[in-house]
């Protein structure tokens, strides 16, 4: 049997997303991060709670009250969203795989990746 372990994060920070060529005003965002694994479960789990907050919490800490434009050529949620996904898989422990991601941009705007 395969179970899913899903955990939720908040940051916050700031960005100018060029759009049709314009720059945008810069501004910021309390952005909300759910990420969910998957993997076999072992000895009645997937992989700890802390060992995930962990892993993640690493990839948030790069972005948490940053300005995103000093860290990405064009800040928007879905390249901020691929760059955490990439992050999370290159961490993960063998077996433990990423399935779905999902940051949110405030309350109403939303990017889903599912792998």
């Amino acid at each position: 049997m395969k179970a899913r372990v899903v955990e939720r994060f908040k940051f916050e920070s700031a960005h100018a997303v060029v759009i049709n060529g314009e720059p945008e005003e810069i501004h910021g965002h309390t952005f909300i991060l759910e990420v969910a694994v998957e993997g076999p479960m072992r000895n009645g789990y997937v992989i700890d709670f802390l060992e995930l907050r962990r892993i993640v919490g690493e990839i948030v800490g790069k972005l948490d009250h940053r300005n995103l434009n000093t860290i990405f050529e064009n800040p928007t949620t879905e390249n901020v969203a691929l760059w955490i996904a990439e992050e999370v898989k290159k961490r993960l422990p063998q077996g433990v795989e990423l399935r779905r991601l999902v940051l949110w941009e405030g309350d109403e705007n939303g990017v889903e990746l599912e792998f």
